[in-house]
């Protein structure tokens, strides 16, 4: 979701800043705007002095600027805190027993956990996603189940094959997920 978001609002700022500056530079060339911008031609300025102190001594202007630049400035600390947090975890602490320990990447036990639940019958497709801390990880796992599968039998088999293989593979103690399932979308078979 923040891939998306971060794409939407980069587009929109870009669209914005290309939008007006290409229309500042248009009419700095010498093209004529249209009646209703903002303004006139080539020696005109953006802001007049009179723009500027429009609404100078209403009561309203100054709570509603600081209201803005105050909900501008929650907005973008939220958009890099957002940037700065990781959800998937990039390595596992794997304890060998000499007390130092090695370092194994998250993508590559995601990608374990996620071609063992897809080799076990009745899975289409699996996902798996690592999360919490390196010495302490939670997966989170999404299965998409044939039309003749079971629910409890595959979610079973997940955790007494493909997870405890993680785990005990990590030297892990726990290895605590959420998984989720899913069943394959199909049509239904005609009886003839």
């Amino acid at each position: 979701m923040l891939r998306t978001v971060n794409r939407v609002v980069v587009g929109l700022v870009g669209l914005i800043l290309v939008a007006f500056g290409g229309s500042v530079l248009a009419v700095g060339l010498g093209a004529h705007p249209p009646s209703w911008w903002i303004y006139d031609g080539r020696h005109d300025v953006l802001l007049s002095t009179a723009d500027r102190e429009r609404w100078h001594d209403d009561g309203w202007w100054w709570p509603a600027v600081i209201a803005v630049l105050a909900v501008c400035v929650l907005l973008a600390l939220w958009w890099l805190v957002a940037q700065l947090r990781r959800r998937r975890l990039s390595e596992v602490l794997v304890d060998t027993g000499d007390g130092e320990g090695a370092l194994l990447r998250g993508r590559a036990l995601e990608g374990v956990l996620a071609g063992e639940a897809e080799s076990l019958d009745g899975v289409e497709r699996a996902g798996a996603l690592l999360t919490g801390r390196r010495s302490t990880p939670r997966v989170r796992m999404g299965l998409v189940l044939a039309p003749h599968a079971e629910a409890g039998t595959a979610l079973r088999r997940i955790s007494e094959e493909a997870l405890a293989h993680a785990r005990d593979s990590a030297g892990l103690a726990a290895l605590p997920a959420e998984v989720r399932l899913r069943a394959v979308k199909h049509r239904a078979e005609r009886v003839t």
